[in-house]
């Protein structure tokens, strides 16, 4: 299927009446991403000094989720021409025709504004701008701006899934700090070869799609050298929490220890070859970078939970 525009039907699936079901709304929250959301979010709380009311804390996961789902929502809203035509997105709730491109912008807009203005008015009005500028971020800046424009578009773009932590922070704070700059430095430096792992073996898709991924634009392999640079540096932050005292050494050492093996899988990707049919090592490396990312923060939890609760 070609792409014929971004805001043209596709299939006819806009002309024809809604057979949408409560799972195809809940698809578009995109709810893989808003569970590694909601996760970092509650970690972000979790390490942050001081309490917070268990109601406040559960409407500020709430809201957080919201707003992460109404950021999916709005991004399929936008980008349902491009996932008509990728493998990997095809059966999307839109291109797939289930749900119209105007019940998704309605959806997605009603989400954001309950999400933000319930977040400010019942926790704190940083954590609320904070949400709001996070799924403006990601809807204007990344999806309608970067990501079919440049191929920085995930490095610049990643900002928006790496500010969940900071949010979670300042909901129990209601300021931000060095330590949630750390949290926010770890996943928008985990990113780029997070998603350069997926685009070098879903290449075809994102050619097909006109989306200027890195590999697309530079090559192969100046993207797997972007990759063991952009690792290298997530290993050496993703230690900082330790270094800097607010996780314990026991942290510390798995960080490093999960770091060594991130920066094994991104050798393993820049000695494989260009040409490699089955582009086992990227895929390899995709896997661990999910690993990585989320044993990493349930050892933040873990810490986080001993010290509130002087375990």
């Amino acid at each position: 299927m070609a792409i014929t525009g971004k805001h043209e039907a596709i299939s006819g699936a806009e002309i024809r009446p809604s057979v949408a079901d409560p799972a195809d709304f809940f698809a578009l929250l995109k709810p893989r991403v808003m569970s590694l959301v909601v996760f970092t979010a509650f970690v972000g709380m979790m390490m942050a000094p001081g309490t917070v009311h268990p109601f406040l804390g559960a409407v500020s996961i709430l809201c957080i989720a919201i707003g992460a789902g109404a950021s999916g929502a709005l991004n399929m809203w936008y980008d349902a021409d491009i996932d008509a035509v990728m493998s990997r997105t095809a059966k999307r709730p839109i291109p797939a025709g289930r749900v119209s491109r105007e019940e998704a912008l309605t959806f997605g807009l009603v989400l954001a504004v309950f999400a933000v203005l319930t977040l400010g008015i019942l926790v704190n009005w940083l954590s609320a701008g904070l949400l709001a500028f996070t799924i403006f971020f990601y809807t204007v800046v990344y999806t309608m701006w970067l990501k079919r424009s440049t191929p920085q578009n995930i490095v610049i773009g990643g900002a928006a899934g790496a500010f969940p932590p900071m949010i979670g922070w300042s909901s129990v704070t209601g300021m931000l700090s060095f330590e949630s700059v750390v949290l926010f430095l770890i996943i928008f430096l985990w990113t780029p070869a997070h998603f350069w792992a997926l685009a070098l073996f879903k290449l075809n898709d994102y050619r097909v799609a006109g989306i200027p991924m890195m590999p697309n634009v530079a090559g192969m392999k100046s993207t797997k050298r972007q990759m063991l640079g952009y690792t290298v540096a997530t290993a050496i932050v993703g230690v900082l929490p330790s270094v800097v005292g607010f996780a314990s050494l026991a942290y510390g050492i798995l960080a490093t220890g999960l770091g060594l093996g991130f920066i094994w899988h991104a050798v393993q990707v820049l000695r494989m070859t260009d040409d490699d049919p089955a582009m086992g090592a990227a895929k390899s490396m995709f896997r661990f970078s999910l690993f990585y990312l989320a044993v990493l923060f349930a050892a933040l939890l873990t810490d986080g939970i001993f010290a509130r609760f002087g375990v």
